[in-house]
């Protein structure tokens, strides 16, 4: 499996949401380590630089991670939200956020494990209590569980990222004529 993060979704909270990939067949865990949580909150723009993770951390950050998720799916579905799923996540979002500082090479931010976990709650708040919520869409990937926004004309978007999961579903399909047209002719 791929270690490499993808920010395809469309919002922070989507995308971390979506570091448990295949949740309804192999299971990946992104964030099997300390150093991979941080790289994530760096490599999603949340914060410029983070204290350090300890699996405590880890361990926070999957909890609310697993809450996000089912209040997407729940949104999604036109559902009512899960009490303990609403807790977790407005207590995340409820700790301070990191400021950002100005500096002469432009805005940066430095935040500790709390302060970077609370800004990605807060970005599922403003989601799910937000004007994007009918374009949540799941990936039309059988093995794919990520929920991206659909921003596409007429709301006609199938897969989370064209990269991760159109061109693999497109390529199956390909192939599957390919062998259909050669068992016929």
């Amino acid at each position: 499996m791929n270690l490499d993060h993808v920010f395809v979704c469309g919002n922070p909270a989507l995308d971390f949401a979506a570091t448990l990939r295949a949740r309804r067949t192999a299971r990946f865990e992104m964030f099997a380590t300390p150093d991979r949580l941080d790289a994530w909150y760096l490599e999603s723009g949340i914060v410029d630089a983070v204290s350090p993770a300890r699996p405590a951390d880890v361990e926070r950050a999957t909890t609310v991670r697993e809450a996000v998720y089912q209040l997407i799916t729940a949104r999604r579905r036109g559902a009512d939200f899960d009490a303990e799923a609403l807790a977790v996540v407005n207590d995340a979002a409820r700790r301070a956020p990191a400021a950002p500082q100005l500096t002469h090479a432009g805005r940066w931010t430095a935040a500790t494990q709390r302060e970077a976990l609370s800004a990605v709650a807060r970005h599922a708040v403003e989601l799910l209590s937000g004007p994007d919520v009918p374009l949540l869409k799941e990936c039309g990937d059988p093995e794919c569980t990520r929920v991206s926004l659909d921003r596409s004309r007429g709301s006609r978007r199938q897969w989370c990222g064209m990269e991760s999961c159109g061109n693999k579903i497109k390529a199956a399909a390909y192939r599957a004529r390919r062998k259909a047209t050669a068992a016929t002719g």
